[in-house]
């Protein structure tokens, strides 16, 4: 073509070189113009077309495509193509015009696989089991495979070599690209581990002691992005989620209760055994008969005989007031109707210490939520604290400001 061309303007009284710079600059401008025209072809009437076949069906994905601009980089190829199939008319440049285009065609075609690859982790988004198995570390991985693929057939085909002489290069450059895609490797191993142990999930919600405290937003292969629960964001590296510990709270949000635990200090001194004004007004209180009478009727733990000249209150089987109280906190638990009852209820005491024994209440709330949960908690303990004075009891905490005023104030002038 670029002889007839030259031919062509040569008739017309042109010199041999004018000819010669005319037809190619001709054959450039053909070219150009048909590889113009091929793309605006694809892309504003095939495009079109396929998307109103698109959006008259029921597949609700070719939706996602065209949002993901699937085809539109598509189109890319077929200018490449056009100009690809022209180069034989360039008889000196046809082979890098060639090389040229099938460099555009290699990059198109991964921009597309790249897209289409997003695409597909949306589709997998919408779905419940990407929850728990999450494929966005995977879908990274094959990113990288596809532009490393990409990457050795364009210098190939610039080279004009074989793909495989590239790839043994590689293999003997293998430790060098270990050290290069390091955090590659530890966070495609990583996110197998994660997803296939279950460990963590979106939604989760996680607790890493100085780094994250709230909800699991992205899982990827290289990061782990944590919305904590002041809505600050922290970025975890995805191997640092299998090599350290982390607490995860999706367990006991499946359970429905959540685990309350909390102690509170008697003081020791305001401990005795109960005489029989106390055991009278004691009785008043709810929940606490049915534990007196209970104790009434068990067995002694001695011979009648061994106690039997002992006052009341120095008896062995003599109740005490803080006995009781904890017979009133487990009832009173047993009552609650916030506490699921079919889990573990328990008031047990601790070992005493300088601030006095404490006195642990176990049990689990009906509900998951926080500020729900903490509601709960702490109309638990106000009555706790409001109750332990009726047991001839004191919280022990140590003295404040206004306990040591109210001791000078009390001291007798001299």
């Amino acid at each position: 073509m670029l002889k007839w061309l030259n031919d062509t303007i040569m008739s017309y009284g042109a010199g041999e070189t004018t000819a010669q710079i005319a037809s190619v600059v001709v054959l450039v401008l053909i070219v150009f113009c048909s590889a113009l025209v091929s793309y605006l072809i694809a892309k504003n009437i095939v495009l079109r077309v396929l998307r109103a076949v698109i959006s008259k069906s029921k597949m609700k994905w070719g939706d996602i495509l065209f949002a993901h601009r699937v085809f539109e980089q598509l189109t890319l190829v077929v200018p490449a193509l056009v100009v690809y199939g022209m180069a034989p008319f360039f008889r000196d440049g046809q082979e890098w015009l060639q090389r040229g285009a099938s460099c555009l065609i290699v990059i198109g075609v991964v921009n597309t696989a790249n897209q289409l690859l997003n695409s597909f982790d949306d589709i997998y988004q919408k779905r419940e089991t990407a929850k728990t198995r999450p494929l966005k570390g995977y879908f990274q991985v094959l990113k990288i495979l596809a532009y490393t693929v990409g990457l050795i057939i364009i210098i190939s085909v610039l080279m004009n070599r074989s793909p495989l002489l590239l790839l043994g290069g590689i293999g003997a450059a293998s430790a060098v690209l270990l050290l290069v895609f390091q955090n590659t490797i530890l966070g495609f191993v990583s996110s197998i581990q994660l997803t296939e142990n279950d460990m963590v999930r979106l939604g989760d919600w996680i607790e890493k002691p100085g780094q994250a405290d709230g909800q699991i937003i992205e899982i990827s292969l290289h990061t782990v992005k944590v919305k904590n629960w002041d809505n600050t964001v922290t970025t975890l590296p995805t191997y640092s989620m299998v090599n350290e510990p982390f607490k995860n709270w999706r367990y006991m949000q499946e359970s429905g209760g959540r685990r309350l635990k909390r102690a509170v200090n008697i003081d020791i001194t305001s401990v005795r055994f109960c005489d029989d004004e106390m055991l009278q007004r004691y009785r008043q209180i709810p929940y606490v008969r049915d534990y007196m009478e209970w104790k009434a009727s068990a067995p002694p733990p001695h011979d009648e005989s061994d106690i039997a000249d002992l006052p009341g209150v120095l008896r062995a089987d003599s109740l005490t007031n803080l006995g009781i109280f904890r017979a009133y906190l487990q009832a009173y638990l047993k009552n609650h109707p916030d506490l699921r009852q079919d889990m573990a209820i328990m008031v047990r005491q601790l070992a005493p210490t300088e601030n006095g024994v404490p006195i642990e209440l176990y049990a689990f709330t009906g509900t998951t939520v926080w500020d729900k949960y903490e509601s709960i908690q702490a109309d638990i303990f106000d009555h706790v604290f409001a109750i332990v004075s009726a047991f001839d009891l004191r919280i022990k905490q140590n003295p404040g400001g206004n306990d040591l005023k109210a001791l000078v104030q009390s001291k007798p002038e001299q």
